[in-house]
């Protein structure tokens, strides 16, 4: 049914994927399917990594990880931007498309004041891409 599953992660905030990533793993050994973890992120340095080499290598070692933990097939996708937060949805639209993934597995939250604003990324993403979007909340 799915070929390729994209789970968009923040490698700070790991913490809270876990449901996410569970549903993630659970559907791609179902269906046979290939993870592909993407996280965008910015060059300059962060909490996470000093530089976009070392983030792309803590992104590949968190894909391991996975594939390992819940026997599936994964990869990783580190995407660079100057502005992570304002550039993440057309990042990820790109993302789907680059990768060829048909479902999106994304992890949430409860609805807060701004998202009634604001448009949250799962709407997005389930608005403006040709994948299904699977919305997790936490």
């Amino acid at each position: 049914m799915f070929a390729t599953i994209m789970i968009p992660v923040d490698l700070a905030h790991q913490d809270h994927l876990g449901k996410a990533l569970q549903c993630g793993a659970d559907l791609a050994r179902q269906y046979g399917s290939r993870v592909i973890y993407v996280s965008v992120a910015t060059a300059a340095p962060s909490s996470v990594a000093h530089n976009p080499a070392e983030f792309d290598a803590k992104l590949q070692d968190f894909a391991a990880s996975q594939a390992e933990t819940h026997g599936i097939t994964a990869d990783a996708l580190a995407v660079f931007s100057h502005d992570p937060v304002t550039d993440l949805d057309p990042t990820l639209l790109k993302a789907i498309k680059d990768t060829g993934a048909d479902l999106v597995v994304m992890a949430s939250h409860l609805p807060r004041l701004t998202d009634y604003i604001w448009p949250s990324n799962g709407g997005t993403i389930a608005s403006h891409s040709g994948a299904s979007v699977f919305v997790v909340r936490g």
